[in-house]
């Protein structure tokens, strides 16, 4: 069943399926990021409408509705020449949502809307007895303040009559269920507005936290529209683009005082790998240079070691380190933002962090990340974008020398090279690029997943061998991964982890299994069209004829199967085998943020404005 969701720029989000049903516990109308962009807690989790005509009344929950996006989620209602239409947004940073009514009628009628109320952490469910909610009335409204949070949430309508009628509903989220997670939950009933209508007319409830509560809801309802231009004025892309550039700014969020990014919706907070791969496609196509940059000095202030953290979680925000590849996208995701802007003075501001990666991954650091004698990286099962474990075990242990990771600090090495120059410092870098070139030239005599152990297990990590900016592999052998992961891993809506005739592939990620098994077993991920379609079309030598083609065929049939309605989400994952049924998370950073970036970048070559700057650094070393 497709979802919607709508953010306000701080982690929170409002979010229910397209019938306007709560179908996960992730599901609600407010669900507000206490410590922001974390600490996610569930406020409203619906809001259940009743339409009455004289002595007639419907339940909208029985009426089927046509859900509709056009900027904002709605869902559109007929009923006895009545036409309702239920709109959704949030105001950008603060934690309100909205619920804007807009109701087309030559007849009176009453309006009751029907607040169902929560008070807990997203991961957890809740039983009557964790929780009361004490009511008082307030102007056009009615105050609600949960015994175990100290929040006080406003639910305003202007121009209603509100009357208290607390009563608890066990609610079953089927998708929890389908996910074998927690799915039996309580909420809270707490009351009825009722509203008139007498003729065509426009309204608005609104939820808040907010202390001081907005008393004119259109004037929100106006400027979030003109946010959205605005956003879609600076991105300075065709229409065609549009959805994409608006689902992007989904996941760019304030962390203290600066900006992260939200890896994906509902569960995921700010990840370091996912963040840094998001990056180019959420900021610096959309031309979001000030996100940008605050979120690689973000980042940059948690480096330790030499290590960008793999997560925060989300209780309490503590980073934690364990991934090998995260600080080499840092590394990329700084000279990809210096080809957008050439900011010299950034680049001075963040060198020290850039040096501290490529020394300690030299000499060595935590979690066995190290270069070894072939100059090669070395690292722990477990640490590469491949990292799911189960109790003791790393489903996909790819240790010791991934082959992305080699990729990865290759380039690494080599944008070091260009940034010493731009910035005025010694390169210390391009010759051992050339050492780490050689060895693993060397070493890679077929297509490994892990170079030393000789593991050539057909997986999309060797896509990045020809996809990234610096490349230490011929043309001939790009050619050949780009065919090889088109005939076995591309499919409409990504690259399968693992190609479908090896013994271990899952084609499914629900089933009477741990799903964890199955996530990079066979599993298709979006994310991956973006480096695929970067090294397909640069095989191809960016001819046009193979950019439309690629447009043709590695994009438009996964948009042609969104449709009309589609408001640019794009999942996290999707089933190996046909029908590809989505999983994961409902909307995905990378998902959105490389779909965006390969059709801008590569296809439609809308490159950055002083690429050729860094192009001539390459060709003068």
């Amino acid at each position: 069943m497709r979802e919607w969701i709508v953010t306000n720029g701080l982690g929170s989000y409002a979010s229910l399926t397209h019938s306007n049903i709560n179908t996960r516990k992730f599901h609600g109308l407010l669900v507000a990021s206490l410590e922001p962009p974390t600490k996610r807690w569930v406020f409203v989790s619906n809001v259940f409408d009743k339409l009455r005509i004289e002595d007639r009344t419907y339940d909208l929950r029985n009426i089927k509705g046509k859900f509709v996006f056009e900027n904002f989620p709605s869902v559109l209602y007929d009923i006895e020449d009545v036409h309702i239409k239920k709109t959704f947004f949030m105001e950008y940073g603060k934690n309100t949502s909205v619920v804007k009514y807009g109701i087309i009628t030559e007849k009176p009628l009453v309006m009751i809307h029907n607040p169902v109320l929560n008070s807990r952490h997203f991961y957890d469910t809740t039983k009557p007895a964790n929780v009361s909610f004490r009511q008082e009335a307030i102007d056009d409204g009615v105050s609600i303040k949960p015994s175990n949070v100290n929040k006080e949430l406003k639910m305003i309508l202007h121009e209603s009559l509100y009357e208290p009628d607390e009563y608890w509903e066990e609610f079953y989220y089927e998708g929890d269920h389908e996910r074998n997670d927690s799915c039996l939950d309580h909420n809270l009933h707490i009351g009825d507005f009722y509203r008139e209508v007498k003729s065509p007319s426009e309204y608005y409830l609104v939820f808040t936290l907010e202390d001081e509560v907005d008393s004119k809801p259109l004037a929100t309802y106006a400027g979030e529209v003109q946010r959205k231009k605005s956003l879609l004025e600076k991105a300075a892309l065709s229409q065609k683009f549009e959805k994409l550039v608006l689902s992007s700014d989904n996941f760019i969020v304030k962390k203290g005082n600066e900006k992260s990014i939200i890896a994906g919706y509902h569960w995921f907070g700010d990840w370091g790998r996912d963040t840094l791969i998001s990056l180019p496609g959420l900021t610096l196509v959309t031309k979001r240079y000030d996100d940008a940059r605050q979120i690689l000095l973000n980042f940059a202030r948690y480096c330790k070691k030499g290590l960008i953290p793999n997560t925060f979680i989300d209780r309490d925000s503590t980073p934690t380190y364990n991934t090998v590849d995260a600080s080499l996208w840092f590394i990329d995701r700084v000279y990809q933002y210096m080809k957008y802007t050439n900011d010299k003075e950034f680049l001075q501001t963040i060198w020290n962090t850039l040096q501290s990666i490529i020394e300690n991954y030299r000499i060595g650091t935590d979690y066995g990340i190290h270069m070894d004698k072939d100059f090669l990286i070395s690292h722990w099962p477990g640490l590469t974008w491949m990292d799911v474990k189960i109790g003791d075990n790393y489903i996909t242990p790819r240790s010791k020398k991934a082959v992305e990771i080699q990729a990865l600090w290759y380039n690494a090495l080599m944008e070091m090279s260009a940034l010493s120059k731009t910035c005025g410092k010694p390169d210390n870098y391009y010759y051992l690029a050339e050492l780490v070139k050689e060895n693993f030239n060397h070493q890679y005599d077929k297509q490994y997943d892990v170079v030393d152990t000789k593991d050539w297990s057909c997986r999309p990590n060797k896509i990045f061998l020809a996809s990234l900016d610096f490349s230490m592999i011929s043309n001939e052998k790009e050619k050949l991964i780009v065919d090889d992961v088109e005939n076995r891993l591309l499919t409409i809506f990504g690259l399968r982890t693992l190609c479908s005739d090896d013994s271990r592939y899952m084609g499914s990620y629900i089933g009477n299994f741990n799903k964890d098994l199955a996530y990079h077993n066979g599993c298709v991920w979006t994310w991956l069209l973006g480096p695929f379609v970067k090294a397909f079309v640069k095989t191809k030598n960016h001819e046009r004829t193979w950019r439309e083609y690629a447009y043709q065929n590695f994009l438009k049939p996964m948009f042609d199967v969104f449709g009309e309605n589609w408001d640019g989400s794009i999942y996290e994952i999707f089933d190996g085998n046909p029908p590809f049924i989505p999983q994961g998370c409902i909307t995905q950073a990378w998902s959105v943020a490389e779909t965006l970036r390969a059709w801008a970048e590569d296809i439609e070559q809308i490159r950055p404005k002083y690429e050729d700057t860094f192009l001539l650094n390459e060709i003068s070393v």
